[in-house]
């Protein structure tokens, strides 16, 4: 007699997350893992739950987050999971919590991400022990930062480390690759990395040749000298031997709308000669440390929070500034620490990555204030609603993929990305008619319609509308 499932999914249709054509199947769960798929009327199960005239696929894997912290604070994860996000990629754009000591300076936007000295960690092995030692609702797989090493090792930031300090970051990029991180993150974007000179960054992420680690970057420039960054990128790439991937690729300013065609060209030429990825956003706004640069802040500027002024979180940059009586700059100044969402990119460019056959979903969200990015709650489901079934920018196995199966391929996240045989139970069922994303910029905290069931590790996470308490996550390495 066969031994009994511990949960039986029943009636449902199966996305499996390699881009197949959907099929009907049952789903059977057992210690943690898929045990089986197919017909499986007829089996004991300690629990059943009817999926009739809905979508079974992997759970989603976040691409892109600044989560590292969110974990530990807010550990069932609702703004993720009731998007069917089952493991989120954390330590993005060169930020991580770890390793940092109790006086290392953070100068924005690591202060965006790292809080007070209990949120530290002296190394990178006791980050991923903390996640270990209190779960979250769901998975986690960590980067390590290189702005946070260079806010550890570099006496003056506004310039290239030297030998010495490069020495000490690469001994930091080894011990967190044999703790488990899944590759090294940079963001050369700001202010912190900005200095830093692509033999710096090789220099430093040498550990990651031959790791089985991938090279992750939120580049110099998505504007006007985005093709540079590009070739920046893939240089990096080759002179490690590694796999890159570009962050929420756009181009970005009204000057460069369009610009798309080119850029997506040139990845694809890369792409012929050694691994690149890339994940994106499904907004036109993105959304970061508040800049006190003018060219950054030219277009709408939406303050997401403010430390010393939160009851201007969800104004216009333009009308506090007018209301203050002072110039932008001014306000700027007053508003810090700040974070802001930026209307700067075309929707048509943001359509044409997004439908690109390589890229990735990744929801870049800041969980932090009352007026977040809406893609903090409603990135995943905006896809499945609004661009693959009100658009029909691709069909919904592709948009599974994107979310699933590409993504666990891209950041080497064993048993993950697919609903198979021996695969962990990650797994989400969602109203494939229904499932749309409600988050607003006027109301970014609100859960999407359609998200009906989230497993994670066969636990439930997320069910009939709210998180069930229930902490299954686990640290994926590289290892698995």
């Amino acid at each position: 007699m066969s031994e009994p499932f511990d949960l039986l999914i029943e009636g449902g249709t199966v996305i499996d997350g390699t881009r197949a054509p959907r099929f009907d199947a049952d789903v059977g769960v057992r210690d943690g893992r898929i045990a089986a798929v197919g017909d499986l009327r007829g089996r004991a199960a300690q629990r059943r739950l009817a999926a009739h005239g809905r979508i079974v696929a992997p759970g989603f894997i976040d691409a892109h987050t600044h989560d590292d912290l969110a974990l530990l604070a807010r550990p069932d994860m609702e703004f993720k999971a009731s998007q069917g996000v089952t493991t989120v990629v954390t330590g993005n754009c060169g930020i991580s919590p770890a390793p940092l000591e109790a006086d290392t300076p953070t100068p924005a936007p690591l202060s965006l991400a790292v809080g007070g000295p209990r949120q530290r960690f002296g190394s990178f092995a006791a980050y991923l022990q903390a996640l270990r030692d209190a779960p979250a609702a769901l998975n986690a797989a960590p980067l390590l930062g290189h702005t946070t090493l260079r806010a550890r090792c570099v006496a003056d930031l506004q310039r290239s480390a030297t030998e010495a300090e490069i020495a000490a970051m690469r001994t930091h990029v080894q011990q967190a690759l044999d703790a488990g991180a899944i590759g090294v993150s940079t963001g050369t974007y700001y202010p912190p990395a900005a200095a830093a000179s692509t033999e710096e960054i090789i220099e430093v992420c040498r550990p990651l040749s031959g790791s089985g680690g991938v090279y992750v970057t939120h580049m110099r420039d998505e504007q006007d000298a985005v093709l540079q960054s590009l070739d920046e990128t893939f240089r990096i790439g080759r002179e490690l031997g590694v796999p890159v991937v570009v962050s929420h690729h756009k181009v970005t300013g009204q000057a460069n709308w369009g610009r798309s065609t080119e850029t997506l060209a040139r990845i694809g030429q890369a792409m012929q000669c050694q691994c690149v990825a890339l994940d994106c956003y499904p907004y036109t706004a993105g959304s970061t440390m508040l800049h006190n640069d003018p060219v950054r802040l030219l277009g709408r500027v939406l303050i997401a929070h403010s430390e010393p002024h939160p009851q201007m979180a969800g104004r216009d940059l333009d009308d506090i500034a007018r209301e203050w009586g002072v110039a932008k700059l001014e306000a700027v100044r007053r508003l810090q620490p700040a974070s802001a969402i930026y209307f700067m990119m075309d929707e048509a460019d943001v359509q044409r990555i997004l439908a690109f056959e390589h890229t990735m979903v990744g929801s870049d969200g800041i969980p932090q204030g009352e007026r977040p990015h809406p893609r903090l709650w409603g990135t995943f489901p905006r896809v499945l609603g609004h661009y693959s079934r009100k658009l029909g920018l691709f069909p919904l196995e592709t948009a599974v993929w994107k979310m699933t199966g590409l993504t666990a391929r891209n950041f080497g996240l064993a048993d993950r990305g697919r609903v198979a045989e021996g695969a962990a139970a990650d797994l989400v069922v969602f109203d494939a008619e229904r499932v749309i994303d409600t988050a607003t910029y006027e109301e970014p905290k609100r859960a999407a319609d359609g998200i009906e069931t989230v497993l994670v590790n066969g636990v439930p996470v997320w069910a009939r509308g709210q998180a069930t308490g229930a902490r299954p996550g686990q640290v994926l390495t590289r290892r698995g």
